[in-house]
């Protein structure tokens, strides 16, 4: 009596095979504690950043978020040295800034871009002077390009926290911005404090940055705030599914990214930036197809 093998049951098994290799795959890092927090760190900025990013898209300064990461220098330098936390002196030095470039915009002779890169530049140079100055052996390679692995637990807790600050101000204030972000002498004419919008949305884009420090480092933040919200923007007509649709892409790509960056051990900030580039490109390839589409239609 010859064995007949059950043809279901061996086409199935390469499959099954596949599956448990993907499942190891993704829960072998999870063994590691250090990259728990890592991937919770990382799932907060990537949410966060492409919402307060697709304002700034929209009304045209995403100078603004690339100035802030900058200015943060200052404030982190002369809390490192008071031996203090180094976020809390990047919060109020990023505060600063954002006061001094809203008083900026609001002096109309002054062209807005060039004065903001000048403040960039100045911010920055002010705190590489301290670094000199008090002779500060500052961790520049963590600073600048991040390091997801250094993550603690208190620092995941201080992203959840501006993680609500900025989710909560966006839910009660979404209207008034909304009429803001499109239509500022409308905002005006309605009685909206048009002045305290703007700073608090400066104010946002600060917080936003100073949670993505530790994931991002302050030079590539800014392609978390813009790659997912622009690539959202090629989809869809409106802001708020430009944001849903944004932190999504977002969360994919940061933790698709340290997960590349573990297994092919290569910088994490480094990996999340080009996997929102590449993102990126996924969405303006579809979109150009998808405007071909339609015009061969009519």
């Amino acid at each position: 009596m010859c064995f007949v093998p059950n043809v279901v049951a061996v086409e199935w098994l390469p499959r099954s095979l596949i599956f448990v290799a993907m499942l190891e795959w993704i829960l072998k890092p999870l063994e590691l504690e250090l990259m728990q927090r890592a991937l919770v760190a990382a799932a907060i900025a990537g949410t966060i950043c492409p919402i307060v990013g697709s304002y700034l898209i929209v009304q045209r300064l995403t100078l603004l978020g690339d100035v802030l990461t900058h200015t943060v220098l200052p404030g982190a330098t002369l809390a490192f040295w008071q031996n203090q936390e180094v976020t809390w002196g990047a919060l109020v030095s990023g505060l600063i800034s954002s006061g001094a470039i809203f008083f900026v915009r609001s002096q109309a002779q002054i062209p807005v871009d060039a004065a903001m890169a000048l403040l960039s530049s100045g911010f920055f140079a002010v705190g590489v002077l301290l670094v000199s100055l008090l002779r500060l052996r500052l961790d520049w390679h963590s600073f600048l390009f991040g390091d997801l692995l250094a993550v603690s637990t208190a620092d995941v807790w201080r992203s959840l926290i501006i993680a609500a600050l900025i989710l909560s101000a966006v839910v009660l204030l979404y209207h008034p911005l909304l009429l803001l972000t499109f239509d500022r002498t409308a905002a005006e004419a309605m009685g909206l404090p048009v002045v305290w919008l703007e700073a608090g949305l400066m104010a946002g884009t600060t917080l936003a940055v100073i949670a993505s420090m530790q994931t991002m480092g302050v030079v590539l933040v800014i392609s978390l705030l813009v790659a997912p919200a622009i690539a959202a923007y090629l989809w869809v007509p409106s802001l708020h599914l430009m944001m849903a649709i944004g932190s999504c892409l977002g969360v994919l790509g940061t933790v698709v990214g340290l997960y590349l960056s573990y297994y092919a051990n290569t910088p994490s900030g480094a990996t999340i930036v080009l996997c929102g580039l590449g993102i990126f490109a996924i969405a303006w390839a579809s979109a150009a197809v998808r405007q071909k589409i339609q015009s061969s239609r009519t």
